[in-house]
């Protein structure tokens, strides 16, 4: 029983939630078992089914994970701000960076160990 809280209390680590109308965002801080820390962002939206009359909610996740963060965070910002200036940010129209290549294999077993996580 001990193993079992440790693997709780190590995979979930902070959780925030948002109500904004209909939707609710949850902000939630996640461990893995080798300690690195990630985020998953989780929207939630109560819908009506009519074949089964009745209500469930329909869930969409993103995982960012600690090497994105910065990348994230500075692109958010940029667009609250031209949400709120109708201003471009700086380098806006530069080339995009280019992105790194992605070892799908690593990025499959990653995703694995997270599921035995749950």
């Amino acid at each position: 029983m001990e193993e079992n809280e440790k693997m709780s209390n190590r995979e979930e680590i902070f959780s925030k939630a948002v109500r904004a109308g209909k939707r609710t965002y949850f902000f939630d801080v996640k461990s893995t078992k080798g300690d690195e820390k990630y985020i998953t962002i989780t929207e939630s939206k109560r819908r009506f089914s009519n074949d089964q009359d009745r209500f469930f909610y329909e869930k969409h996740k993103i995982f960012l994970y600690k090497e994105d963060f910065e990348k994230f965070s500075n692109a958010l910002k940029g667009a609250l701000e031209f949400i709120e200036t109708g201003v471009y940010p700086e380098g806006y129209f530069d080339k995009e960076e280019k992105e790194e290549k992605v070892d799908d294999e690593n990025v499959d077993k990653w995703f694995d160990d997270l599921e035995k996580q749950s």
